[in-house]
């Protein structure tokens, strides 16, 4: 990113400083070993060995990369100014894509196999989980916007009581998720038990990554907080994201639970 600064006002009096960083690289390679290398290890090659040491590089990689981002979004000064809402919608626009491409995939699964549907070995899942995970992400998008809402009116003590809030809620959040994963688990419904058990991981797993990506963009600005640092652009920001994938998550849980 070029960060021009006008020292003269005239076009020759422009000073250029390159702004670097590593958190994209380390993102990339880490989604790469992460999604890809430990799907394909595990499910097609059946080696759990090689999936586990994919997961292990990948993990670190894109939480690392993750938390240099969100750092620098909270913390530096814009380096164009008004380049933010654009590009955070050029995000949610590639994000709604990827969606769509796993959806696309359920879609097919599901009417592929006409009224046989969830496939033999798929056990009952029930429907009062979902709904009380979505009272809760509704919740947190509730709060967070009436912390945006103290943050313009200088109210600091406000919005950091709401954010710790929203805080709270993605994580319970993200506690039901786990939770859930753990009874199915334990009742033999693993990512490779048939078709929907796939789907169905992916969806859930996949939404559950953007939350916690929210929650540690949460952190980022309570910690910025905390130490006066704070960009307002990245407030912003940060709740535009939380608002997407809480709407997400409607469809993903219309689909894969009452569907």
């Amino acid at each position: 990113m070029q960060d021009t600064v006008h020292a003269t006002g005239g076009h020759n009096g422009h000073a250029h400083h390159w702004e670097t960083s590593w958190a994209p690289m380390a993102v990339a390679f880490g989604a790469l070993f992460l999604v890809p290398l430990t799907f394909a290890s595990i499910l097609v090659y059946k080696s759990l060995l090689v999936g586990i040491i994919c997961a292990g590089l990948g993990v670190p990689l894109v939480l690392a990369g993750v938390a240099k981002w969100i750092h620098e979004g909270a913390t530096q000064h814009v380096a164009i100014e008004r380049v933010s809402p654009i590009g955070v919608g050029v995000f949610i626009v590639g994000e709604i894509l990827i969606f769509l491409g796993l959806f696309a995939s359920y879609w097919t699964l599901r009417l592929s196999t006409g009224v046989d549907w969830p496939p033999a070995g798929t056990p009952a899942i029930g429907k009062a989980l979902p709904l009380i995970m979505t009272a809760i992400l509704v919740a947190s998008s509730l709060t967070y916007h009436q912390g945006e809402a103290k943050f313009e009116a200088g109210d600091r003590g406000g919005f950091t009581s709401w954010l710790l809030l929203s805080i709270v809620l993605g994580a319970a959040f993200l506690g039901c998720t786990i939770y859930e994963y753990g009874h199915l688990f334990h009742e033999g419904f693993t990512p490779g038990t048939n078709q929907y058990s796939a789907a169905f991981y992916s969806l859930t797993g996949f939404h559950a990554a953007h939350v916690l990506i929210g929650i540690c963009s949460f952190l980022a600005l309570l910690i910025g907080f905390v130490t006066s640092k704070v960009n307002p652009m990245f407030v912003k920001v940060a709740g535009i994201y939380w608002h997407f994938v809480d709407v997400v998550w409607f469809f993903v849980a219309s689909q894969v639970y009452f569907w």
